[in-house]
């Protein structure tokens, strides 16, 4: 993949992509290894499509399904209540805010 996650947690910029049927706006978080060995970002939703009809919140994406990811431009500041540096949903942590 050709886009840094790490470099747009670091510098806590808001990205946008397309994901499992529409465009996605995240802050990303935290990027890791799941268990079944898939490179993962976790991210706080902000806006865009959700196939689950919920677009805010807290979601898992599988970063070889995001597409066209880019920055908006936008950064964020701060964390998001519920956010766990240590995410349970990764075996291993690349990168994290």
């Amino acid at each position: 993949m050709g886009f840094d996650i790490c470099n747009a947690i670091k510098n806590r910029e808001i990205i946008q992509f397309y994901y499992d049927g529409g465009i996605r706006i995240v802050e990303p978080f935290c990027c890791g290894v799941n268990k079944k060995g898939n490179l993962v970002l976790r991210g706080y939703q902000i806006g865009g499509y959700s196939s689950s009809g919920n677009p805010i919140g807290w979601k898992l994406f599988k970063v070889d399904e995001m597409y066209n990811v880019s920055t908006t431009g936008l950064k964020f500041d701060g964390l998001r209540p519920g956010y766990n540096p240590n995410d349970k949903g990764m075996v291993k942590i690349i990168c994290n805010v």
